[in-house]
């Protein structure tokens, strides 16, 4: 657990299904008060794509769910990864919003730099 004076901590316990750890969570133990930010982000990307996050191997040559819409969102194929059965009558501006966020998932590299889960939802609440 985290107590209220941290941001992080680590664990020697590793527990969860890993397309949702963060990966300084799940490769070293580390997690923060942002972990579940991640988790969401997964969640909100599977969603809109209607694809699970399968490749859990970070030694994998072929990205994981994550990395194949960053790709599409880096060059501009964002309809692209809208799940054929929302099309055509999903509200453009809210899901690219809701791609935006699940891309904002915390770098394993600096984890605090991250967005909180409250970042998130004033996002979330102001795409309306």
């Amino acid at each position: 657990m985290i107590e209220e004076d941290q941001i992080q901590a680590n664990t020697n316990r590793v527990v969860g299904t890993y397309g949702y750890m963060s990966p300084e969570y799940a490769m070293e133990g580390r997690y923060s008060t942002k972990s579940d930010v991640f988790s969401f982000g997964v969640l909100l990307l599977e969603i809109i794509s209607g694809k699970r996050n399968t490749n859990y191997d970070l030694e994998s040559p072929s990205p994981n769910l994550i990395g194949q819409i960053w790709d599409m969102w880096t060059e501009g194929q964002a309809s692209g990864i809208v799940d054929p059965s929302l099309s055509p009558s999903y509200p453009t501006h809210e899901v690219s919003r809701c791609i935006q966020i699940g891309l904002l998932n915390p770098n394993s590299e600096a984890p605090r730099r991250g967005p909180s889960l409250n970042d998130v939802t004033i996002t979330m609440l102001e795409a309306r």
